[in-house]
């Protein structure tokens, strides 16, 4: 793992990641794995959500009217954040503590897994607490230490503020409530205790649960590791944070992001040493754990994001680690506001948004018995299954499907139609009052070829989910393709040069490699940053213009010389399904006999590229696909190159340097690590 910290103001705190070996008890009473469990229960992100949750939890059977454990013998999971943006966290906190107690007693269990929210409230990220919440504890904080803490804050100031609009500012920082929430959650708080024991990953029966997903780290630690490294360094950050607290260096007041600062500035003053220097030190180090990034798996969204061949490899080697067949998340909120499967029914997502009034949804539980699952929603109403995960290539003006974009572009009225003579017109398709954008594309000279068709439906075959709804359709007389354009799309050269797309749902880098794969199969040679779209919600990769593709050449299209490209185990298993009989049924109409020949034989190089990546074990995670100035294309992992593939190991080097002044501290910590690369040596393959 890779972790650095960029150089701020001369001689100032320069703090990067340190492998910590946590040495301090952690609160671990709990096993993280339960078999023969008859009965589970799993409810996602609550949010405060108090009311919709004893609802749902009374129409799953878990509790009764008056809110005591019924479940029996059941095992009821939370997948994690609990807390903020809904007024009852507290309550909902009392709720599952007192549960946990009664379903003891009556032989069941209550897991509550820690979230990114129980994660930031630990660690005094507080973005998204609602003055609500804090005002549930204002009976733990008095008038004293309000005034303490301010004095403090004041004297943090430039001399010379004023401090009548130094209190404005602090009253607006700590709303009432504010310390008394701050003590309850802290390593020696009543709920900070609490949330310090509870794991990140539950695996009950063949079933594994987790807030965000499971990111490469799970495969990398397994299910012990994972709870048991992870909590060391949040152990480690909140214990050196309340410590520095208690010395006066930070206060509650003080922002996540601002601690380094603020310790930055202490140090140049002269007065960060002994105790408060070790303290500092593992806050800020401990502050650079995936824990807190979307490597981690409070955070991680590509298993709810990605297609079935960007993240298949990386959920099966994670179920593997954890022994586990399929996994249930929450975090990011589904799209149908429904309990939801997706990847062929190993993840199943739970965040329906309980808080209606921040997402609109309402309560519902998942409920496992025997194997199978179903739904139960807070009105009562029993679901036969978690409904499919909807396929969007894009977003529409129109809240409607892609089965129903498709039925407007294939029989909608044509309303608008761009200048003619060009290579590809913007049209404007309506059916009664929806209307949407698409490009058309008339047809090429050549009998037997619709490039943009065979595109799509090559896309929609593999799995990879890229490119937007296409239609065949003749416009003022001319055969040709219409293609959706998604709403707000921006193209590669535009991301870039606006600085955008730096915390995607699904990685960029993984993308790009799925979007290099699909363009050796399909020998494109024209892919260029315009015909490269992202979504702006989620950076969603979209890929249009295939008019150039499809060539007879059973080789690798020149751009894609000295490319990286990873084949993995889904990749693999999506081009083995796609044989000649397969091609020949679905693409027969779009593609002659000897451009589905050439097909063939670019899909046996890739599976052949896939079968010597297998062999020799290239983690899919060490592909490096950013060039210097943020664009698409570079590399130095697995080299293709236009007839033979080359393999070389990425370089495993660390710098270290420690400095320090007498008069002025400065200390300095940089760790670069590249990951390392099973492969030694080389290998070619004729393509």
């Amino acid at each position: 793992m890779t972790r650095r910290m960029r150089s701020g103001p001369a001689c100032g705190l320069y703090l990067g990641f340190l492998v910590l070996v946590f040495a301090s008890p952690l609160a671990q009473a709990d096993s993280w794995q339960f078999d023969d469990v008859d009965r589970i229960v799993a409810v996602g992100d609550v949010h405060g959500a108090y009311d919709a949750l004893v609802a749902t939890l009374q129409k799953a059977g878990v509790i009764d009217n008056a809110s005591r454990w019924s479940g029996g013998k059941t095992h009821l999971v939370s997948t994690g954040d609990v807390l903020d943006r809904g007024a009852d966290s507290r309550r909902v906190m009392d709720l599952l503590i007192r549960l946990e107690h009664e379903a003891a007693r009556a032989g069941g269990r209550v897991h509550l897994l820690l979230g990114n929210h129980e994660v930031m409230n630990l660690i005094g990220d507080l973005r998204y607490v609602a003055e609500e919440e804090y005002a549930a504890y204002r009976d733990a904080e008095t008038a004293e230490e309000r005034e303490r803490w301010f004095q403090q804050y004041l004297a943090n100031q430039r001399a010379g503020s004023d401090e009548a609009a130094v209190r404005k500012a602090f009253e607006k920082r700590a709303p009432p409530g504010f310390f008394g929430h701050r003590k309850a959650l802290r390593h020696d708080g009543r709920y900070g205790k609490w949330l310090l024991t509870k794991p990140f990953i539950v695996v009950i029966n063949d079933v594994a649960f987790v807030h965000g997903g499971f990111p490469p780290v799970v495969a990398e630690l397994g299910l012990a590791g994972i709870n048991t490294t992870l909590k060391a360094e949040l152990h480690t950050f909140i214990e050196s944070l309340g410590a520095l607290q208690d010395m006066g260096i930070l206060s509650p007041v003080d922002k996540f992001r601002e601690y380094p600062l603020r310790l930055e500035a202490v140090a140049a003053a002269g007065q960060l040493t002994g105790d408060a220097l070790t303290a500092g030190l593992a806050l800020v180090d401990a502050g650079q754990s995936s824990l807190f990034g979307p490597a981690g798996p409070t955070w991680y969204r590509g298993t709810a994001a990605c297609s079935a061949l960007i993240e298949g490899d990386v959920l099966d080697r994670a179920l593997s680690a954890v022994g586990a067949s399929r996994v249930v998340i929450g975090h990011t909120t589904t799209e149908t506001l429904q309990v939801q499967q997706r990847l062929g029914g190993r993840v199943v997502e739970i965040d329906t948004g309980m808080l209606s009034e921040i997402y609109g949804g309402s309560g519902n539980a998942l409920l496992i018995e025997n194997g199978a699952l179903r739904t139960v929603n807070e009105n009562g109403t029993f679901g036969a299954a978690p409904v499919p995960h909807p396929q969007r290539v894009g977003q529409s003006s129109l809240d409607v499907d892609e089965d129903s974009i498709a039925g407007i572009l294939a029989t909608g009225q044509i309303m608008d139609v761009a200048a003619t003579g060009a290579a590809w017109q913007l049209v404007k398709v309506g059916l009664e009052d929806a209307n949407i954008d698409a490009v058309f594309r008339a047809l090429p000279a050549e009998t037997n070829f619709v490039p943009e068709l065979a595109a799509y439906k090559l896309d929609r075959i593999l799995g990879l989910g890229m490119i937007p709804v296409t239609v065949r359709r003749a416009v003022a007389g001319v055969e040709g393709t219409l293609q959706f354009v998604p709403k707000l799309a921006l193209t590669e050269r535009e991301r870039v040069a606006a600085g955008r797309g730096d915390d995607p749902a699904c990685g960029l880098r993984k993308q790009r490699n799925a979007m290099l794969v699909f363009d050796a199969l399909v020998y494109n040679d024209q892919r260029t940053p315009s015909t490269i779209l992202f979504d702006p919600d989620d950076w969603q990769l979209m890929l249009v213009d295939h008019a150039g593709a499809f060539g007879n050449s059973a080789e690798l299209p020149v751009y894609l010389a000295g490319m990286d490209l990873v084949v993995g185990n889904a990749w693999r298993a999506a081009l083995g399904s796609l044989d000649d009989a397969v091609l020949h049924r679905e693409l027969a109409v779009e593609l002659s006999a000897e451009r589905l020949q050439a097909l063939a034989r670019r899909r046996d190089a890739l599976l052949a590229l896939a079968d010597s990546l297998a062999f020799l074990a290239i983690p899919a995670m060490a592909i490096s696909t950013a060039s210097s100035d943020g664009s698409m294309i570079s590399g130095s992992v697995v080299t293709v190159r236009a007839r033979s593939i080359s393999f070389k190991p990425l370089p495993d080097t660390r710098q270290t340097t420690i400095s320090s002044a007498a008069t002025r501290p400065c200390f300095t910590i940089i760790f670069a690590a590249a990951s390392g690369v099973a492969a030694a040596g080389s290998g070619k393959m004729p393509l």
